[in-house]
């Protein structure tokens, strides 16, 4: 699942287009999205739309990686939290595990294709999670997460302790849309809410991705941040 229904609103460009439409070094943002996903081993994806939805999805359909089968939710509330474009791909996974994916995340696919390899019992979800050393200002910025060993035991943006940061890539059990709903019943409609309660039973486990690069692009200057670390990536 590759949630692509948001305006991204902190992304200010004057024609106002969907941030996933935006080249980085050359290609969309959400086409190096499913490319990372084919490069993991992912063949079958359901993006989930919103804003923009035909433009992003003709993107998609015109440059989706060879071999990989594309479907498509809407989620015509995709001005509210990620959580409810969470749920309205629901019909599209059913009962089977399944990685999620941020269309806006850059993301290296090992990190991915390690996660979706590792052996998970008792409907354990798993969260790619950065242990650091990390800036300030990039901690300022992420979606935090505090952990008793692997077990993740509180997430959110506004965490004050806390030893590692989110990073958008995700395998979870089917297990989470009744969590997603338990969280939007209490008023939460964030994906950080149905991992809580994930978190809440002892199901939720983060796996460290080391010294791998990731880029969460919310604004035009996260775009040149993520352009220089991919230059930089290329020379390594």
């Amino acid at each position: 699942m590759i949630l692509a229904a948001g305006n991204g609103d902190r992304f200010q460009t004057p024609t106002h287009d969907s941030k996933l439409l935006q080249p980085l070094l050359g290609r969309p943002i959400l086409l190096r999205t499913l490319a990372a996903a084919a490069e993991a081993g992912i063949t079958s994806a359901t993006l989930v739309l919103g804003y923009q939805a035909e433009r992003v999805r003709a993107l998609a359909e015109r440059g989706a990686p060879a071999g990989m089968t594309l479907s498509f939710a809407y989620n015509p509330e995709w001005r509210l939290e990620n959580g409810v474009s969470a749920l309205a791909a629901r019909p599209h996974t059913g009962s089977a595990r399944f990685a999620l994916l941020m269309g806006d995340h850059v993301f290296e696919p090992d990190v991915l294709k390690r996660m979706l390899s590792l052996p998970v019992h008792d409907g354990r979800s798993l969260l790619a999670v950065d242990a650091g050393p990390f800036t300030a200002a990039q901690a300022d910025e992420a979606t935090k997460v505090r952990r008793d060993g692997s077990r993740i035991v509180a997430i959110g943006k506004t965490l004050d302790d806390f030893d590692a940061l989110d990073t958008g890539v995700f395998v979870f059990s089917a297990d989470l849309y009744d969590a997603l709903e338990r969280a939007r019943a209490g008023g939460d409609t964030t994906l950080s809410g149905g991992v809580r309660q994930l978190a809440a039973s002892g199901r939720m486990h983060g796996v460290e991705i080391g010294g791998a690069s990731w880029c969460d692009i919310d604004t035009v200057a996260d775009l040149a941040a993520a352009e220089s670390v991919l230059a930089i990536a290329r020379t390594a």
